[in-house]
């Protein structure tokens, strides 16, 4: 298979966390370590399909960690890496800028 070609960082970048989940799913761990089944919870509207398929594009990419346990029954818990934790500064910006905007359209947002 041909290796993808980039035009620039940014379109590597925003391949990344493109997408509805990818994001969401990046804000929540750059809080903390969370377990799959509470990530799932924690991300209304999320199947169990596109949380999966997710995780793994941003695990293959070196964004976030996933540790398996070696117990019965199996324990999986995804924490962000330091190259994932790079781009919590541009969530914070985005959220702002997404309060800005909910502000000035009158658009109800619970934060």
């Amino acid at each position: 298979m041909e290796e993808k070609k980039y035009e620039c960082p940014f379109e590597i970048a925003l391949e990344i966390i493109s997408g509805k989940w990818k994001g969401l799913i990046l804000w929540h761990l750059c809080q903390r370590t969370y377990r799959y089944s509470e990530l799932k919870r924690e991300i209304s509207g999320i199947t169990q399909k596109m949380l999966t398929q997710s995780l793994r594009a941003l695990e293959e990419k070196g964004i976030i960690h996933r540790k398996v346990y070696p117990q019965i029954p199996p324990k999986v818990e995804y924490s962000i890496t330091p190259l994932g934790k790079k781009v919590q500064p541009i969530l914070y910006m985005l959220q702002d800028w997404g309060r800005d905007i909910a502000k000035e359209n009158n658009i109800p947002c619970k934060n």
